[in-house]
Protein backbone atom coordinates (compact mmCIF):
# COMPACT_ATOMS: atom_id res chain seq x y z
CA UNK A 1 0.00 0.00 0.00
CA UNK A 2 1.49 3.81 -1.03
CA UNK A 3 1.27 6.43 1.47
CA UNK A 4 -2.23 8.20 0.02
CA UNK A 5 -3.92 5.14 -0.44
CA UNK A 6 -5.07 4.91 3.06
CA UNK A 7 -9.13 3.90 3.55
CA UNK A 8 -11.00 6.99 3.29
CA UNK A 9 -11.92 8.63 6.56
CA UNK A 10 -15.00 10.62 8.06
CA UNK A 11 -12.46 13.55 7.40
CA UNK A 12 -12.47 13.35 3.82
CA UNK A 13 -14.05 16.26 2.76
CA UNK A 14 -12.73 16.39 -0.74
CA UNK A 15 -10.84 14.33 -3.31
CA UNK A 16 -7.62 14.51 -2.55
CA UNK A 17 -5.37 11.73 -0.81
CA UNK A 18 -6.18 11.41 3.16
CA UNK A 19 -3.25 10.53 5.44
CA UNK A 20 -3.54 8.68 8.21
CA UNK A 21 -1.51 7.37 11.06
CA UNK A 22 1.01 4.36 11.47
CA UNK A 23 0.54 2.23 14.18
CA UNK A 24 0.80 -1.69 14.72
CA UNK A 25 3.12 -1.68 11.76
CA UNK A 26 0.44 -0.65 9.27
CA UNK A 27 -1.26 2.38 7.47
CA UNK A 28 -4.24 3.73 9.80
CA UNK A 29 -7.11 5.99 8.46
CA UNK A 30 -8.20 8.55 11.26
CA UNK A 31 -11.06 7.89 12.31
CA UNK A 32 -11.32 11.66 14.33
CA UNK A 33 -12.98 13.87 12.19
CA UNK A 34 -10.70 16.13 12.09
CA UNK A 35 -8.18 17.01 9.43
CA UNK A 36 -5.50 19.53 8.60
CA UNK A 37 -4.26 20.56 4.44
CA UNK A 38 -1.35 19.93 3.20
CA UNK A 39 -0.25 22.15 0.39
CA UNK A 40 2.50 21.84 -2.45
CA UNK A 41 4.33 25.11 -1.53
CA UNK A 42 5.30 26.13 -4.94
CA UNK A 43 2.07 25.99 -6.18
CA UNK A 44 -0.67 26.63 -3.26
CA UNK A 45 -2.70 23.84 -3.67
CA UNK A 46 -3.78 21.58 -1.69
CA UNK A 47 -2.15 18.21 -2.22
CA UNK A 48 -3.75 16.28 0.63
CA UNK A 49 -4.90 15.91 3.87
CA UNK A 50 -3.97 14.79 7.08
CA UNK A 51 -5.80 13.32 9.81
CA UNK A 52 -5.61 14.68 13.20
CA UNK A 53 -5.71 12.38 16.50
CA UNK A 54 -8.34 12.59 18.69
CA UNK A 55 -7.78 11.18 22.06
CA UNK A 56 -8.87 7.68 21.68
CA UNK A 57 -6.54 7.41 18.43
CA UNK A 58 -3.40 8.58 20.84
CA UNK A 59 -4.20 6.47 23.48
CA UNK A 60 -4.09 3.42 20.98
CA UNK A 61 -0.64 4.81 19.38
CA UNK A 62 0.99 4.53 22.75
CA UNK A 63 -0.97 1.10 23.63
CA UNK A 64 0.57 -0.50 20.62
CA UNK A 65 3.98 1.40 21.15
CA UNK A 66 3.79 -0.24 24.50
CA UNK A 67 3.75 -3.60 23.16
CA UNK A 68 6.41 -3.08 20.83
CA UNK A 69 8.74 -2.08 23.60
CA UNK A 70 8.15 -4.99 25.55
CA UNK A 71 9.00 -7.46 22.69
CA UNK A 72 11.59 -5.50 21.60
CA UNK A 73 13.66 -4.58 24.46
CA UNK A 74 13.59 -8.52 24.53
CA UNK A 75 15.70 -8.45 21.37
CA UNK A 76 19.19 -9.37 22.08
CA UNK A 77 21.87 -7.16 20.35
CA UNK A 78 22.98 -8.73 17.65
CA UNK A 79 19.31 -9.04 16.09
CA UNK A 80 18.75 -5.30 17.01
CA UNK A 81 21.80 -4.27 15.14
CA UNK A 82 20.87 -6.71 12.21
CA UNK A 83 17.15 -4.23 11.62
CA UNK A 84 19.63 -0.84 12.32
CA UNK A 85 21.95 -2.34 9.30
CA UNK A 86 19.00 -3.57 6.98
CA UNK A 87 17.53 -0.25 7.81
CA UNK A 88 20.55 1.78 6.73
CA UNK A 89 20.93 0.05 3.57
CA UNK A 90 17.04 0.65 2.62
CA UNK A 91 17.49 4.25 3.45
CA UNK A 92 20.17 4.59 1.51
CA UNK A 93 19.10 2.59 -1.85
CA UNK A 94 15.74 4.48 -1.76
CA UNK A 95 16.87 8.09 -0.40
CA UNK A 96 15.58 10.11 -3.68
CA UNK A 97 12.11 8.55 -2.45
CA UNK A 98 12.22 10.56 0.29
CA UNK A 99 13.59 13.64 -0.62
CA UNK A 100 10.79 14.04 -3.44
CA UNK A 101 8.16 13.55 -0.87
CA UNK A 102 10.13 16.33 1.08
CA UNK A 103 10.21 18.74 -1.32
CA UNK A 104 6.92 18.46 -2.47
CA UNK A 105 5.41 18.85 0.71
CA UNK A 106 8.18 21.45 2.37
CA UNK A 107 9.08 22.85 -0.70
CA UNK A 108 12.99 23.10 -0.28
CA UNK A 109 14.74 22.05 -3.77
CA UNK A 110 15.87 18.25 -4.05
CA UNK A 111 19.39 18.49 -3.90
CA UNK A 112 18.88 20.46 0.10
CA UNK A 113 16.05 17.46 0.55
CA UNK A 114 18.83 14.64 -0.19
CA UNK A 115 21.39 16.74 2.26
CA UNK A 116 19.03 16.47 5.06
CA UNK A 117 18.44 12.72 4.45
CA UNK A 118 22.49 12.21 4.24
CA UNK A 119 22.77 14.12 7.29
CA UNK A 120 19.73 11.81 9.10
CA UNK A 121 21.40 9.03 7.83
CA UNK A 122 25.02 9.75 9.83
CA UNK A 123 23.18 8.88 12.99
CA UNK A 124 21.64 5.99 12.01
CA UNK A 125 25.30 5.09 10.81
CA UNK A 126 26.38 5.72 14.20
CA UNK A 127 23.19 3.55 15.74
CA UNK A 128 24.46 0.89 13.93
CA UNK A 129 27.44 0.60 16.25
CA UNK A 130 25.24 1.25 19.44
CA UNK A 131 26.57 -2.11 21.21
CA UNK A 132 29.80 -0.41 22.51
CA UNK A 133 28.12 2.83 23.61
CA UNK A 134 25.23 1.03 25.04
CA UNK A 135 28.18 -1.02 27.22
CA UNK A 136 27.96 -0.87 31.42
CA UNK A 137 30.89 -1.04 33.48
CA UNK A 138 32.74 -4.11 36.02
CA UNK A 139 34.68 -3.23 38.74
CA UNK A 140 35.70 -7.48 40.46
CA UNK A 141 36.15 -7.30 44.23
CA UNK A 142 34.88 -3.74 45.15
CA UNK A 143 35.30 -5.55 48.17
CA UNK A 144 36.13 -8.82 49.89
CA UNK A 145 34.23 -11.44 47.40
CA UNK A 146 31.52 -8.22 46.16
CA UNK A 147 31.50 -7.34 42.51
CA UNK A 148 29.85 -4.13 41.48
CA UNK A 149 28.50 -3.53 37.45
CA UNK A 150 26.24 -0.94 35.95
CA UNK A 151 23.75 -2.44 33.58
CA UNK A 152 22.48 0.67 31.13
CA UNK A 153 18.72 -0.34 30.10
CA UNK A 154 15.93 1.54 27.43
CA UNK A 155 13.17 3.82 28.84
CA UNK A 156 10.29 2.17 27.46
CA UNK A 157 7.82 4.28 25.15
CA UNK A 158 9.87 7.44 23.93
CA UNK A 159 7.70 10.60 22.30
CA UNK A 160 9.57 12.60 19.59
CA UNK A 161 7.58 15.57 18.24
CA UNK A 162 9.58 16.89 15.23
CA UNK A 163 8.95 20.39 12.96
CA UNK A 164 8.29 21.13 9.71
CA UNK A 165 11.64 22.31 8.56
CA UNK A 166 13.16 19.03 8.62
CA UNK A 167 10.76 15.97 8.23
CA UNK A 168 13.59 13.63 7.96
CA UNK A 169 16.51 14.72 9.61
CA UNK A 170 15.31 16.03 12.39
CA UNK A 171 13.47 12.45 13.66
CA UNK A 172 16.53 10.87 12.67
CA UNK A 173 18.41 12.69 15.11
CA UNK A 174 16.72 10.62 17.79
CA UNK A 175 14.69 7.59 16.93
CA UNK A 176 17.76 5.34 14.98
CA UNK A 177 19.37 5.95 18.83
CA UNK A 178 16.09 5.51 21.11
CA UNK A 179 15.46 2.09 18.62
CA UNK A 180 18.80 0.64 18.68
CA UNK A 181 19.01 1.57 22.99
CA UNK A 182 15.63 -1.12 22.67
CA UNK A 183 12.93 1.98 23.00
CA UNK A 184 9.56 2.11 20.98
CA UNK A 185 9.40 5.31 19.43
CA UNK A 186 6.02 7.19 18.69
CA UNK A 187 6.65 9.73 16.48
CA UNK A 188 4.31 12.90 16.41
CA UNK A 189 5.82 15.26 12.61
CA UNK A 190 4.33 18.03 11.87
CA UNK A 191 0.87 18.46 10.20
CA UNK A 192 2.35 20.88 7.45
CA UNK A 193 4.52 17.90 6.09
CA UNK A 194 3.76 14.67 7.67
CA UNK A 195 4.34 12.12 4.25
CA UNK A 196 8.07 11.74 5.06
CA UNK A 197 7.57 9.99 8.71
CA UNK A 198 4.90 7.33 6.63
CA UNK A 199 7.77 6.57 4.46
CA UNK A 200 9.94 6.27 6.95
CA UNK A 201 7.56 3.87 9.10
CA UNK A 202 7.40 1.67 6.03
CA UNK A 203 10.95 1.06 5.65
CA UNK A 204 11.66 0.21 9.37
CA UNK A 205 8.63 -2.82 8.45
CA UNK A 206 10.24 -3.78 5.42
CA UNK A 207 13.64 -3.79 7.51
CA UNK A 208 12.29 -5.97 9.73
CA UNK A 209 11.20 -4.16 13.01
CA UNK A 210 8.72 -5.72 15.02
CA UNK A 211 5.10 -4.04 14.92
CA UNK A 212 4.39 -0.85 17.75
CA UNK A 213 8.14 -0.39 17.86
CA UNK A 214 7.89 2.57 15.28
CA UNK A 215 4.40 4.52 15.25
CA UNK A 216 3.34 7.61 13.61
CA UNK A 217 0.78 9.65 15.18
CA UNK A 218 -0.37 12.33 13.06
CA UNK A 219 -1.32 15.08 15.10
CA UNK A 220 -1.94 18.58 16.51
CA UNK A 221 -1.87 20.50 20.03
CA UNK A 222 -3.84 17.25 20.70
CA UNK A 223 -1.62 14.53 20.20
CA UNK A 224 1.43 16.96 21.54
CA UNK A 225 -0.59 17.05 24.89
CA UNK A 226 -1.29 13.32 24.68
CA UNK A 227 2.38 12.43 24.52
CA UNK A 228 3.07 15.03 27.32
CA UNK A 229 1.09 13.53 29.51
CA UNK A 230 0.92 9.81 29.00
CA UNK A 231 1.86 8.58 32.05
CA UNK A 232 3.45 5.39 29.64
CA UNK A 233 5.84 7.90 27.48
CA UNK A 234 8.79 7.68 29.40
CA UNK A 235 10.88 10.56 27.27
CA UNK A 236 10.50 13.32 25.01
CA UNK A 237 12.59 14.56 21.93
CA UNK A 238 11.25 17.99 20.63
CA UNK A 239 12.65 20.64 17.97
CA UNK A 240 10.82 23.58 17.33
CA UNK A 241 10.38 27.31 18.28
CA UNK A 242 11.90 28.76 21.86
CA UNK A 243 8.05 29.48 23.07
CA UNK A 244 6.69 25.92 22.18
CA UNK A 245 9.91 24.26 23.58
CA UNK A 246 9.57 25.58 27.04
CA UNK A 247 6.07 24.53 26.95
CA UNK A 248 7.06 21.04 26.10
CA UNK A 249 9.70 21.19 28.51
CA UNK A 250 7.81 22.64 31.49
CA UNK A 251 4.66 19.99 30.68
CA UNK A 252 6.81 17.48 30.30
CA UNK A 253 9.21 17.65 33.48
CA UNK A 254 5.89 18.15 35.22
CA UNK A 255 4.68 14.83 34.36
CA UNK A 256 7.82 12.91 35.20
CA UNK A 257 9.65 12.83 31.74
CA UNK A 258 13.12 13.04 30.91
CA UNK A 259 13.07 15.70 28.08
CA UNK A 260 15.62 16.99 25.50
CA UNK A 261 13.84 20.18 23.96
CA UNK A 262 15.51 22.23 21.51
CA UNK A 263 14.46 25.57 20.89
CA UNK A 264 15.19 28.75 18.19
CA UNK A 265 18.10 30.93 17.66
CA UNK A 266 19.40 34.56 16.04
CA UNK A 267 22.02 33.23 14.74
CA UNK A 268 25.04 35.47 14.36
CA UNK A 269 28.04 35.37 11.64
CA UNK A 270 31.04 38.10 13.16
CA UNK A 271 33.25 39.24 9.90
CA UNK A 272 36.52 40.48 11.36
CA UNK A 273 38.29 43.43 9.23
CA UNK A 274 41.13 40.45 7.88
CA UNK A 275 38.75 38.15 6.79
CA UNK A 276 38.44 37.05 2.43
CA UNK A 277 35.64 38.64 1.98
CA UNK A 278 34.69 37.09 -1.10
CA UNK A 279 34.56 33.80 1.33
CA UNK A 280 32.58 35.42 3.87
CA UNK A 281 29.74 36.42 0.91
CA UNK A 282 29.76 33.08 -0.98
CA UNK A 283 29.00 31.73 2.98
CA UNK A 284 26.46 34.18 3.92
CA UNK A 285 24.17 33.90 1.14
CA UNK A 286 24.40 29.88 1.51
CA UNK A 287 24.04 30.08 5.42
CA UNK A 288 21.31 32.92 4.88
CA UNK A 289 19.15 31.97 2.00
CA UNK A 290 19.67 28.28 1.81
CA UNK A 291 16.41 26.28 2.79
CA UNK A 292 15.18 29.78 2.10
CA UNK A 293 15.78 30.31 5.76
CA UNK A 294 13.74 27.40 7.28
CA UNK A 295 15.97 26.32 9.38
CA UNK A 296 17.32 27.34 13.23
CA UNK A 297 21.29 26.99 12.09
CA UNK A 298 20.79 29.51 9.77
CA UNK A 299 22.46 32.44 9.63
CA UNK A 300 20.54 35.85 10.24
CA UNK A 301 22.82 38.45 11.16
CA UNK A 302 26.16 39.18 9.76
CA UNK A 303 28.25 41.59 12.77
CA UNK A 304 30.55 43.02 9.88
CA UNK A 305 33.68 44.95 12.04
CA UNK A 306 34.19 48.28 10.13
CA UNK A 307 35.53 48.91 7.59
CA UNK A 308 34.61 45.78 5.80
CA UNK A 309 30.82 46.34 5.26
CA UNK A 310 30.03 48.18 2.25
CA UNK A 311 31.96 46.30 0.59
CA UNK A 312 30.71 42.76 2.22
CA UNK A 313 27.13 44.61 1.25
CA UNK A 314 28.08 44.87 -2.56
CA UNK A 315 29.22 41.50 -2.58
CA UNK A 316 26.31 39.55 -1.43
CA UNK A 317 24.15 41.78 -3.46
CA UNK A 318 26.23 40.88 -6.32
CA UNK A 319 25.81 37.39 -5.44
CA UNK A 320 21.84 37.50 -4.93
CA UNK A 321 21.07 38.61 -7.99
CA UNK A 322 22.49 34.92 -9.68
CA UNK A 323 19.90 33.14 -7.14
CA UNK A 324 17.72 30.91 -8.86
CA UNK A 325 14.23 30.89 -6.97
CA UNK A 326 11.15 28.20 -8.16
CA UNK A 327 9.79 25.39 -7.45
CA UNK A 328 12.05 22.75 -5.67
CA UNK A 329 11.58 20.17 -8.16
CA UNK A 330 13.05 22.28 -10.65
CA UNK A 331 11.95 23.33 -14.06
CA UNK A 332 12.88 21.36 -17.47
CA UNK A 333 15.55 19.58 -15.74
CA UNK A 334 16.71 22.73 -13.81
CA UNK A 335 16.85 22.80 -10.11
CA UNK A 336 16.74 26.45 -8.54
CA UNK A 337 19.10 27.80 -5.92
CA UNK A 338 16.04 28.34 -3.37
CA UNK A 339 12.35 27.23 -3.19
CA UNK A 340 8.98 28.57 -1.59
CA UNK A 341 8.28 29.17 2.44
CA UNK A 342 6.26 26.51 3.80
CA UNK A 343 2.78 28.38 3.73
CA UNK A 344 1.33 31.48 3.32
CA UNK A 345 0.93 32.28 6.60
CA UNK A 346 4.30 31.95 7.47
CA UNK A 347 5.23 33.99 4.46
CA UNK A 348 3.37 36.73 5.39
CA UNK A 349 4.99 36.49 8.63
CA UNK A 350 8.28 37.01 7.35
CA UNK A 351 7.06 39.71 5.06
CA UNK A 352 5.80 41.51 8.34
CA UNK A 353 9.83 41.23 9.70
CA UNK A 354 11.30 43.32 6.88
CA UNK A 355 8.05 46.18 7.35
CA UNK A 356 9.23 46.19 10.96
CA UNK A 357 12.72 46.75 10.12
CA UNK A 358 11.91 49.01 7.72
CA UNK A 359 9.54 50.98 10.12
CA UNK A 360 12.60 51.14 12.80
CA UNK A 361 15.14 52.71 10.30
CA UNK A 362 16.78 49.62 8.49
CA UNK A 363 18.00 50.25 5.12
CA UNK A 364 16.24 47.60 2.24
CA UNK A 365 19.51 46.52 0.23
CA UNK A 366 17.61 43.48 -1.48
CA UNK A 367 13.24 43.39 -1.61
CA UNK A 368 12.22 40.11 -1.21
CA UNK A 369 8.60 41.13 -0.40
CA UNK A 370 5.94 40.59 -2.95
CA UNK A 371 8.46 37.81 -5.30
CA UNK A 372 6.42 35.89 -7.62
CA UNK A 373 7.41 33.19 -9.79
CA UNK A 374 6.46 32.33 -13.58
CA UNK A 375 4.12 29.96 -13.81
CA UNK A 376 3.52 29.28 -10.12
CA UNK A 377 1.23 32.32 -8.93
CA UNK A 378 -0.24 30.73 -6.21
CA UNK A 379 3.15 29.36 -4.67
CA UNK A 380 4.29 30.70 -1.19
CA UNK A 381 7.67 32.60 -2.14
CA UNK A 382 9.51 35.05 -0.65
CA UNK A 383 12.63 36.53 -2.36
CA UNK A 384 15.73 36.83 -0.76
CA UNK A 385 16.26 39.98 1.24
CA UNK A 386 19.18 41.75 2.50
CA UNK A 387 18.93 44.45 4.94
CA UNK A 388 21.33 46.66 6.28
CA UNK A 389 21.82 48.91 9.37
CA UNK A 390 19.06 46.94 11.29
CA UNK A 391 18.97 48.87 14.35
CA UNK A 392 19.27 46.19 17.75
CA UNK A 393 16.43 47.36 19.70
CA UNK A 394 13.88 46.04 16.45
CA UNK A 395 12.82 43.04 16.65
CA UNK A 396 13.29 41.98 13.37
CA UNK A 397 17.47 41.71 15.01
CA UNK A 398 16.04 40.31 18.22
CA UNK A 399 13.09 37.66 17.11
CA UNK A 400 13.25 34.64 14.87
CA UNK A 401 12.60 35.29 11.36
CA UNK A 402 12.95 32.14 10.03
CA UNK A 403 13.07 33.04 6.48
CA UNK A 404 15.54 34.27 3.74
CA UNK A 405 16.00 37.46 5.25
CA UNK A 406 19.82 38.50 6.07
CA UNK A 407 20.67 41.16 8.67
CA UNK A 408 24.05 43.43 8.10
CA UNK A 409 24.65 45.22 11.45
CA UNK A 410 27.67 47.16 11.25
CA UNK A 411 29.68 46.83 14.56
CA UNK A 412 33.00 49.14 15.51
CA UNK A 413 35.47 45.77 17.11
CA UNK A 414 35.40 42.28 17.66
CA UNK A 415 34.29 43.03 21.61
CA UNK A 416 30.95 45.32 19.93
CA UNK A 417 30.41 42.32 17.84
CA UNK A 418 31.01 39.41 21.03
CA UNK A 419 28.71 41.30 23.29
CA UNK A 420 25.73 41.56 21.26
CA UNK A 421 26.04 38.11 20.53
CA UNK A 422 26.59 37.57 24.00
CA UNK A 423 23.68 39.35 24.86
CA UNK A 424 21.20 37.84 23.01
CA UNK A 425 18.55 35.68 24.28
CA UNK A 426 19.69 32.27 21.85
CA UNK A 427 22.64 30.72 21.77
CA UNK A 428 22.33 28.27 19.13
CA UNK A 429 25.24 28.54 16.67
CA UNK A 430 27.37 31.27 15.45
CA UNK A 431 30.75 31.57 13.61
CA UNK A 432 33.72 33.79 13.05
CA UNK A 433 35.07 34.50 9.59
CA UNK A 434 38.99 36.06 10.74
CA UNK A 435 42.29 34.66 9.55
CA UNK A 436 44.08 35.07 12.83
CA UNK A 437 44.27 31.90 14.82
CA UNK A 438 44.43 33.78 17.85
CA UNK A 439 41.24 35.69 17.62
CA UNK A 440 39.60 32.64 16.49
CA UNK A 441 40.64 30.47 19.24
CA UNK A 442 39.30 33.58 21.53
CA UNK A 443 35.69 33.58 20.24
CA UNK A 444 35.75 29.77 20.73
CA UNK A 445 36.29 30.44 24.95
CA UNK A 446 34.36 33.75 25.03
CA UNK A 447 31.14 33.24 23.09
CA UNK A 448 28.54 32.06 25.10
CA UNK A 449 26.63 29.63 22.16
CA UNK A 450 26.48 25.80 21.89
CA UNK A 451 27.94 25.41 18.48
CA UNK A 452 30.26 27.32 16.89
CA UNK A 453 31.77 27.76 13.71
CA UNK A 454 35.19 29.46 12.54
CA UNK A 455 35.20 29.92 8.79
CA UNK A 456 32.38 27.99 8.71
CA UNK A 457 28.73 29.36 8.57
CA UNK A 458 26.36 26.78 9.93
CA UNK A 459 28.40 24.00 12.43
CA UNK A 460 26.26 21.57 13.01
CA UNK A 461 28.14 18.74 14.63
CA UNK A 462 28.41 15.05 13.02
CA UNK A 463 26.67 12.86 14.40
CA UNK A 464 29.49 11.13 16.87
CA UNK A 465 29.62 14.61 18.57
CA UNK A 466 25.62 15.83 19.70
CA UNK A 467 23.99 19.26 18.56
CA UNK A 468 22.19 21.84 21.04
CA UNK A 469 22.61 25.14 21.82
CA UNK A 470 22.74 27.15 25.20
CA UNK A 471 19.98 29.71 26.95
CA UNK A 472 16.83 30.02 25.29
CA UNK A 473 17.92 27.73 22.60
CA UNK A 474 17.82 24.45 24.69
CA UNK A 475 15.78 23.25 27.41
CA UNK A 476 16.76 20.28 29.62
CA UNK A 477 20.19 19.28 29.94
CA UNK A 478 20.86 16.69 26.77
CA UNK A 479 21.82 17.50 23.20
CA UNK A 480 20.77 15.56 20.78
CA UNK A 481 22.30 12.64 19.00
CA UNK A 482 26.23 11.41 20.09
CA UNK A 483 27.31 10.52 23.23
CA UNK A 484 24.03 12.57 24.45
CA UNK A 485 21.62 10.63 22.52
CA UNK A 486 22.48 7.16 24.07
CA UNK A 487 22.72 8.64 27.45
CA UNK A 488 19.38 10.34 27.01
CA UNK A 489 17.93 7.07 25.61
CA UNK A 490 19.07 4.67 28.33
CA UNK A 491 18.84 4.18 32.31
CA UNK A 492 21.53 3.07 34.27
CA UNK A 493 20.90 0.03 37.22
CA UNK A 494 24.36 -0.36 40.07
CA UNK A 495 24.23 -4.07 40.70
CA UNK A 496 26.58 -4.84 44.06
CA UNK A 497 26.96 -8.93 44.25
CA UNK A 498 28.01 -11.31 46.20
CA UNK A 499 28.37 -14.98 45.83
CA UNK A 500 28.85 -16.37 49.65
CA UNK A 501 30.73 -19.53 50.34
CA UNK A 502 28.51 -21.22 52.76
CA UNK A 503 31.26 -21.92 55.18
CA UNK A 504 32.49 -18.74 55.50
CA UNK A 505 28.99 -16.23 54.94
CA UNK A 506 30.08 -14.11 57.70
CA UNK A 507 27.53 -14.33 60.27
CA UNK A 508 24.99 -11.24 61.76
CA UNK A 509 26.06 -7.46 61.52
CA UNK A 510 23.66 -4.85 61.93
CA UNK A 511 26.23 -2.03 61.07
CA UNK A 512 26.08 0.27 58.40
CA UNK A 513 27.83 -1.82 55.28
CA UNK A 514 31.48 -1.08 55.03
CA UNK A 515 34.35 -1.71 52.31
CA UNK A 516 36.78 -3.97 53.25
Amino acid sequence: MSLTETASSPAATTDVPQLGHWIDGALRASTSGRTAPVFNPATGAVQAEVGLADQAEIDEAIASAQRGFEAWSGYSIAKRQGVLFAFRELLNSRKGELAEIITREHGKVLSDAMGEILRGQEVVELATGFPHLIKGAFSENASNGIDVYSLKQPLGVVGVISPFNFPAMVPMWFFPIAIAAGNAVVLKPSEKDPSAALWLAELWKEAGLPDGVFTVLQGDKLAVDGLLTSPVVQSISFVGSTPIAQYIYETASKHGKRVQALGGAKNHMLVLPDADLDLVADQAVNAGYGAAGERCMAISVVLAVEPVADELIEKITERIGRLRIGNGAGTDGVEPDMGPLITDVHRDKVSSYVDIAEADGARVVVDGRGYTVDGHDDGFFFGPTLLDQVPTTSRAYTEEIFGPVLSVVRVASYDEGLDLINSGQFGNGTAIFTNDGGAARRFQNEVQVGMIGINVPIPVPVAYHSFGGWKQSLFGDAKAYGVHGFDFFTREKAVTSRWLDPATHGGINLGFPQNH
